[in-house]
């Protein structure tokens, strides 16, 4: 296994494994960003790719912390950055898979609906779009993804405007997520990475799964399209 900054990277076979390492939230700021982002960008030659996290979270979402001490003109180098790796998510050559190991909370969240197939830990952590609870106005593409991830109108409502965290089995029951795995992280990873090698299998031609992807979630990807298809940003100066 490489470690790379904030990730570890791994090769499974045909699988790109991304995992976000320490036992922490992993909250998404500039610097978790783009090392996220280095690691999508290292999966050349894989057949599918993975992303999973340590501990007890998948993600906490925005970094509200280094939001509150960085310099306001670089507020929107976090927000660049998510939309970036969105982008490159969308364009990868490759099928996707997220393993939602722990806790995926609002820019978490979004984060592990931008993969194609999404592989939740049955008995530890939910789903949660936090917006509504904590008085912050959705961002756009947030808003497009859920709607063009989630198929029923009543689970939207439950996620944006009733903040509802919705378990595992909840997350299935109402299609938002592939699986729901029993066990413990490892467990989740490597049902992630069975079915992302099942992808892998299939040998379908990369430029044309990615191009199809953009079509499936056009909304999506107009809002992001314009920051990825580029090396990953360096972490800011503060």
């Amino acid at each position: 296994m490489e470690s790379k900054d904030l990730c570890a990277v791994e090769r499974r076979g045909r699988v790109h494994l991304i995992t976000i390492t320490g036992a922490g939230d992993h909250r998404l700021n500039p610097a978790l960003l783009a090392a996220i982002r280095s690691a999508v960008a290292a999966s050349d030659g894989a057949g599918a790719l993975v992303l999973a996290a340590e501990g007890k979270y998948f993600s906490n979402g925005f970094d509200q912390a280094w939001v509150r001490t960085a310099p306001p003109h670089l507020h929107d180098t976090m927000d660049g950055g998510f939309r970036a790796l969105v982008a490159d998510l969308l364009a990868l050559p490759v099928p996707t898979v997220a393993a939602v190991t722990g806790h995926a909370a609002a820019a978490g969240c979004a984060l592990a609906l931008a993969h194609d197939a999404v592989v939740m830990r049955g008995s530890r952590g939910f789903l949660y779009m936090s917006e509504v609870d904590a008085g912050i106005k959705i961002v756009d593409f947030f808003a497009e993804l859920i709607r063009e991830k989630v198929p029923d109108a009543a689970a939207r409502r439950d996620l944006l405007l009733r903040g509802d965290k919705m378990t595992a089995a909840e997350a299935v029951r109402r299609g938002i997520v592939d699986a729901a795995v029993d066990g413990g992280v490892e467990d989740v990873v490597a049902a992630a990475v069975a079915e992302a090698e099942r992808l892998a299998a299939r040998g379908w031609d990369g430029e044309v799964v990615a191009e199809i992807r953009k079509a499936v979630w056009p909304k999506v990807w107009s809002k992001v399209k314009d920051h990825g298809a580029g090396p990953a940003a360096a972490r800011p100066r503060l």
